[in-house]
C-alpha cells in the first residue's frame, strides 16, 4: 500500500461519526445544512456606494436594486427574421400572458424601444425558470434550437449599443480589438450582410482577442452565422501589427473604416448580474486598468470606445488624453439622435481620484510621490478650461442601470478628421524608387521578435538603390560591434518563439487545379461563378476532411505571400523555385534542403532573388 493510501485510510478512521464523503465537520454547511443550499449573497459594498455617491454619478434616491432582465436578439440579416419575429409575438409570447411560475407572474417580453425593427426583446424570465417550468418547455426548446442555428442570440441590451453607433455599411473593413466572447462581433457580421441582394459583401470583420481560449469562443459564436467575412486573430490589442493588402500589384497598409474598442474594464457596471462586484470591488481595479485602456485606444481610425464600467478613470480619463494627443485629428461625435428612445446621461468633465484606502485627490500635484505608481497624471481632468471645453466630453454616453432596466455602460464615438500627428512624424522609409518595380518596403516591425520597433530606431534607417537592387541598411557601422540592429544584415538569433496558444495546423488555400473540388462542384451543381480560389483546408497531405471559405477581400488579407521554395527529396537538385517573377514579394522564407553545401545566408538569398526579380 502506498503512502497516500495509508494517509487516506488513517483520515477515514479519524473522521467523526456522521460525517459524509466530501464534507467537513460532520457534513454540514453552516447552520442551514446541506439541504438549505447556499446563503444568499448580500449585494452591498459601502466603499462602492461611497465612491459613486461622492462623484455624484448616480443621483440620490436612485439606488434601488432589481435583478437584470434577460434579453435576446433576432439575427437581422437572415431572410426569415420576420418569420421568427412573427412566431415569437403571435405564439410563444401570447402563451406567457397570465402565466405564473412558483407564485411569480411571468412578464411578457417587451421590445427594446431603441433597437431597430423590434429585433431585440427583454423579459424577467431567468434561465432557471425556463429550464424547470413545464409550461415553458416548448419555448425553451425553440430558443435553444434557434440559437444553435444562428437565428437568435442571447446578448445583454447595453452590449448591442456600440455596434449600432458604428453605422456599419456592407463595404466597411472593421476591426474589433477586444472581441471575445463575440456577441458584438456577430452583430457586426449581421450588419455587413444587411443587404440580402449582396451575397458576398466587400467588407469584413477582423476579430482580435489576446486570450487564446476566448478566440475559440469567438469562432464558436461566429460560425453560427456561416459568414465568409470574419477572421479571428489572437494578439495583444495594444500592439496590433499593421496588415498589408495587395492593391493593383502593390502592397499597401490596411486601413479600417470602423474600429470597435470594447476594452477590458473593472466591470462595475455589471453589478446586477455579476455578484463579485459587490464582494471584491475596490478602486485599485480601475487604477490598474487605466494604462492598458489608454494603450489600446491609441490607434488611428474611426472607432467606438466602450466599457461596462461607470468609473470616470476608465471612461472620460481615457478619452481626454487621446483627444489631447491627437491635436484635433480626432473628435467626439454627437450621436444623441442616432438611437431614438435610448436614455442616457452626458459625459462628465470633473471628477476626483480615490485610493484603495479612501483618500481623495483632485489634482496630480497633490498626489504624494509614494502614490505615483498607482495614480498617473492622465487620470485627472485637464486644467485648461478651453481645451476641456473643446473636447466636448459631454458627447459621451453614460447609461445607468435604472434608466432602461439594463446594466451600466459607457460609450464614446470618435471620428477621425485628419491624419494622426504621430503618423506625420514617422520618417519615410522609402526613396523615390519606391514606385518602380521591385521596390522594397521596410516594415516598422521586427520580424524576429514580433514586436513593433521603437520609432526612434527607425530614424537611422534609409533605403538606397544600387544598380537593379535595393538594400535596406542602417547608418550605424555594424561591422565593428556585430550587433543586429534592423533584422536585415544579420541572421536572427537561434531561439524558439514563445507559443501563446495551442499549436495547430495552418489554413492553406487549395490550388486551382486540385482534383478535390470538381466532384463537389458537380454533386451540388454549384454556379460556375463560384470562386474555388477562396477555399481553404487544414492539411496539405492526405485526405481533406473539411473545406473553409473566405471572401475575396479576406483572401487578399490572408494571402500576403506565396511559397517560393519547397523541399526536394532528390539529392541532385538543390533548390526548386516555384515562381521566378513575383511583383511586390519582399519576404522570402527558405526551407532546409538536402545538400552537402552550407546553406546561403538570408542576406545573400534576398540579394540574389531581388536581382532575379529586377531582370
Amino acid at each position: 500500500m502506498g503512502r497516500r493510501s495509508r494517509c487516506r485510510r488513517l483520515q477515514q478512521q479519524q473522521r467523526p461519526e456522521g460525517a459524509e464523503d466530501g464534507a467537513e465537520g460532520g457534513g454540514k454547511r453552516g447552520e442551514v445544512g446541506w439541504e438549505g443550499g447556499y446563503l444568499e449573497i448580500v449585494k452591498e459594498n459601502k466603499l462602492f456606494q461611497h465612491y459613486y455617491q461622492e462623484l455624484k454619478i448616480v443621483p440620490e434616491g436612485e439606488w434601488d436594486q432589481e435583478p437584470l432582465p434577460a434579453t435576446l436578439r433576432i439575427t437581422g440579416y437572415k431572410s426569415h427574421a420576420k418569420e421568427i419575429l412573427h412566431c415569437l409575438k403571435n405564439k410563444y409570447f401570447k402563451e406567457l400572458e397570465d402565466l405564473e411560475v412558483d407564485g411569480q407572474k411571468v412578464e411578457v417580453p417587451q421590445p427594446l424601444s431603441w433597437y431597430p425593427e423590434e429585433l431585440a426583446w427583454h423579459t424577467n424570465l431567468s434561465l432557471k425558470i425556463l429550464r424547470k417550468s413545464p409550461q415553458l418547455e416548448k419555448f425553451h426548446q425553440f430558443l435553444v434550437s434557434e440559437t444553435e442555428s444562428g437565428n437568435i442570440s442571447r446578448q445583454e441590451a447595453i452590449s448591442m449599443i456600440p455596434p449600432l453607433l458604428l453605422n456599419v455599411q456592407s463595404h466597411h473593413k472593421i476591426l474589433a480589438m477586444c472581441a471575445a466572447p463575440g456577441s458584438k462581433t456577430t452583430q457586426l457580421i449581421e450588419m455587413l450582410h444587411a443587404d440580402m441582394n449582396v451575397p458576398f459583401p466587400e467588407g469584413f470583420v477582423i476579430a482580435n482577442d489576446v486570450d487564446n481560449k476566448c478566440c475559440y469562443l469567438l469562432v464558436h459564436q461566429a460560425k453560427r452565422l456561416s459568414s465568409p467575412c470574419i477572421m479571428v486573430v489572437n494578439h495583444e490589442a495594444s500592439s496590433i501589427p499593421r496588415l498589408q493588402i495587395d492593391v493593383g500589384g502593390r502592397k499597401e497598409i490596411l486601413f479600417y473604416d470602423r474600429i470597435l474598442c470594447d476594452v477590458p474594464c473593472s466591470g462595475d457596471g455589471t453589478m446586477r448580474k455579476n455578484i463579485d462586484v459587490w464582494k471584491k470591488w475596490i478602486t485599485l481595479n480601475s487604477l490598474q486598468l487605466h494604462g492598458l485602456q489608454l494603450r489600446i485606444l491609441a490607434e488611428g481610425g474611426r472607432m467606438v470606445y466602450s466599457t461596462c464600467s461607470l468609473n470616470p478613470i476608465e471612461d472620460e480619463a481615457v478619452i481626454a488624453p487621446l483627444l489631447e494627443k491627437s491635436e484635433g485629428a480626432l473628435e467626439l461625435a454627437d450621436v444623441s439622435n442616432e438611437l431614438p428612445g435610448l436614455k442616457w446621461m452626458p459625459g462628465i468633465t470633473q471628477w476626483k481620484v480615490m485610493t484603495k484606502d479612501g483618500q481623495w485627490f483632485t489634482d496630480w500635484d497633490a498626489v504624494p510621490h509614494s502614490r505615483h505608481t498607482q495614480i498617473r497624471p492622465t487620470m485627472f481632468p485637464l486644467k485648461d478650461p478651453e481645451k476641456l471645453r473643446a473636447m466636448h466630453l459631454e458627447r459621451c454616453l453614460r447609461i445607468l442601470p435604472h434608466h432602461q432596466n439594463t446594466g451600466g455602460f459607457f460609450v464614446a464615438v470618435l471620428v477621425k478628421k485628419s491624419s494622426m500627428p504621430w503618423n506625420k512624424r514617422q520618417p519615410k522609409l522609402q526613396g523615390k524608387s519606391a514606385e518602380t518595380r521591385g521596390s522594397t518596403q521596410v516594415s516598422p516591425a521586427d520580424p524576429t521578435e514580433g514586436k513593433p520597433t521603437d520609432p526612434s530606431k527607425l530614424e537611422s534607417m534609409s533605403v538606397t538603390r544600387t544598380g537593379d537592387t535595393e538594400i535596406a541598411h542602417a547608418t550605424e557601422d555594424l561591422e565593428n560591434n556585430g550587433n543586429r540592429k534592423n533584422g536585415v544584415c544579420r541572421l536572427p538569433p537561434s531561439k524558439k518563439m514563445k507559443l501563446f496558444g495551442f499549436k495547430e495546423d495552418r489554413f492553406v488555400f487549395i490550388p486551382e487545379g486540385d482534383p478535390l473540388f470538381p466532384p463537389i462542384e458537380k454533386f451540388y451543381a454549384l454556379d460556375p461563378s463560384f470562386s474555388r480560389m477562396n477555399l481553404l483546408t487544414r492539411t496539405t497531405e492526405g485526405k481533406k476532411r473539411q473545406l473553409y471559405m473566405v471572401s475575396k477581400e479576406l483572401r487578399n488579407v490572408i494571402n500576403t505571400g506565396i511559397k517560393v521554395w519547397c523541399r526536394n527529396k532528390k539529392k541532385k537538385k538543390k533548390l526548386s523555385p516555384k515562381h521566378k517573377h513575383i511583383p511586390g514579394c519582399h519576404e522570402i522564407e527558405a526551407r532546409k534542403v538536402n545538400t552537402t553545401q552550407p546553406p546561403p545566408t538570408l542576406f545573400d538569398t534576398m540579394h540574389a532573388y531581388r536581382n532575379q526579380v529586377g531582370q
